[in-house]
Formats: C-alpha cells, sequence, structure tokens
C-alpha cells in the first residue's frame, strides 16, 4: 500500500522498506505493519493532541519531568512552543516506559526505534504468525480465565516493581500472543512514587482485569489484588515472583469523603470511556 505521509521520512532514513497495511486506529494513534528488511514489524503514529479521543489528563502528567528548563516553562506557561514541547513528552513517555518495562523483563512490544513522532516496535503475532487479538475478542473457559488473569497480575506487579502503573489498562490494550499475554499502549503510564494518583490508577487497572475475567470465572470478582499489591509495595515488601492470595483486610480509620467521591467520578468515566470502545470496535 502507499506509506502515509508520516511514515515517509522513516523510509527515506532507511528505517522501514515498505508499508503492509493499517493495523488498527485506536483513541491516540494509527498503527500500521511494516516491513524491516526479512522483519516484520508495526509502526505506531501518534495522534495530534486535537485528533485524540485521550486527552493528557493532569492526573497522568503530574510529576513528569523535562531536562530542558526553557521547555518545563514554555509548557508551565502554555506557548505554542510549550504545548509543542508537552507533546512530545506525552510520546516519548511511551518510549521510555517501553524500554524501561521491557529490561525489567515485563511482557511488553520490544521498542526499535522512536522518530519523527512515530514508534516503531516488535508485532505481537498469534501462533499462525498473524497479528495477535486483542483481549476483547477472545473468549475463554473459566480455566483459561483464571490463568490469564493470574498472569497478567504478574506482569502488574512486575510493572510496579520497575516503578510503573500503566494507568489505562484493560482488555482492550492486552494483546494475546502465542505465548501468552502482552501489554501494549502506554504513553499514559505513570511513575508509581512520583504520582500522588499511581495507586487509584493501579487499583482501577486491576479492577478491568477483575470485571472482564470475571465474566468466565465470577469467583474473581470477589478478590481483593488491588489493595494487597498497594499494600505491599508501600511497605517495601513486593517481590516480582510475589504470591497473591486476593484477599485483603483495610485498616479502620476516618472516611476521606473527598477521595471516595473522586473514584465515584473516576468509575464512571472509565464506564463510559468502556462503554465507547465497545461500541467502536463491535
Amino acid at each position: 500500500m502507499k506509506a502515509p505521509a508520516r511514515l515517509e521520512s522513516l523510509i527515506e532514513e532507511g528505517l522501514i522498506d515498505s508499508v503492509v497495511r493499517q493495523l488498527m486506529s485506536g483513541k491516540e494513534a494509527l498503527v500500521y505493519v511494516v516491513r524491516c528488511g526479512d522483519d516484520t514489524r508495526c509502526a505506531k503514529i501518534y495522534k495530534e493532541a486535537t485528533q485524540r479521543s485521550f486527552r493528557q489528563a493532569v492526573d497522568y502528567t503530574e510529576n513528569r519531568k523535562v531536562k530542558n528548563t526553557r521547555q518545563a516553562r514554555a509548557m508551565a506557561k502554555g506557548t505554542r512552543f510549550g504545548r509543542q514541547s508537552q507533546e512530545a513528552a506525552w510520546q516519548s513517555a511511551e518510549v521510555d516506559a517501553l524500554y524501561r518495562l521491557a529490561a525489567a523483563g515485563v511482557r511488553v512490544p520490544k521498542p526499535y526505534n522512536f522518530h519523527d513522532g512515530v514508534l516503531l516496535m516488535e508485532l505481537v503475532t498469534d501462533e499462525t504468525g498473524d497479528a495477535a487479538p486483542r483481549l476483547n475478542d477472545v473468549q475463554f473457559t473459566p480455566e483459561q480465565a483464571r490463568a490469564q488473569h493470574a498472569a497478567l497480575l504478574q506482569e502488574v506487579v512486575r510493572m510496579l516493581c520497575a516503578g510503573i502503573v500503566h494507568g489505562d489498562l484493560s482488555e482492550f490494550n492486552i494483546l494475546l500472543s502465542a505465548d501468552g499475554p502482552v501489554i501494549i499502549d502506554l504513553p499514559q503510564a505513570v511513575d508509581a512514587a512520583g504520582n500522588n494518583h499511581a495507586s487509584r490508577m493501579l487499583a482501577r487497572d486491576v479492577a478491568n482485569l477483575r470485571a472482564f475475567f470475571g465474566q468466565f470465572a465470577p469467583e474473581l470478582l470477589q478478590t481483593e489484588y488491588a489493595a494487597e499489591i498497594w499494600d505491599l509495595y508501600q511497605r517495601g515488601l513486593l517481590q516480582t515472583d510475589q504470591v497473591l492470595t486476593g484477599r485483603f483486610e483495610s485498616k479502620k480509620g476516618a472516611v476521606d469523603l473527598g477521595s471516595v467521591l473522586r473514584e465515584i467520578d473516576d468509575t464512571r468515566a472509565e464506564e463510559a470511556a468502556r462503554r465507547l470502545r465497545m461500541e467502536r470496535v463491535g
């Protein structure tokens, strides 16, 4: 097929040889299958901020740093250069997270290059060599659901041990490859220690996994893995091979009504976003 304009510079630079087909169009990017010598990879073209349905919410960008002080000042002032710098920082956040998580052994696509707003990375495939399906396109037996849920919880733990919370994890951004689930879409990933919303985002990520797999194995709906994981992390006891129970008894204390109301609002927003995604892929 004819190469999209955004991929022409990668062809000119010799980073890719040809474009095979469009793989998907998401809320934040377009993804194409490309050829690089003898390898088949994928190229993720980030959409401009005005074209994305997913906004750079302050919860996600909190405590993100840029090394260039001029850029930081411009971003704070909201100038045109500042907005451009913020956009670049938003895109590079996924690149940084991918390299960091891959090095930590988390099941994410292997990144190869980032050039001119395009992320070149591994094409995740199924047992036949075709592009792997998203989790929401797959049906599971109760046994399979329990196994996949446990595997993904271990990936969440590995991510947290590497200091990262996905922040938008659900069945829509997990691929089922030939050898297990692979987590994708990380531009909204947050620093677990530096973001005040990290615990809430982790809880939402884990709740999404629970709700999805709970359709096939209802007993999972009664588990409390998020609270257990975060408690271990806060106490410095979380290990990459952590054995989890799914049970957690919270300490009694005063209720933070403001936090409860914010959580309710976030849950409603997440459910609305989930329904929108289901309509788009339906």
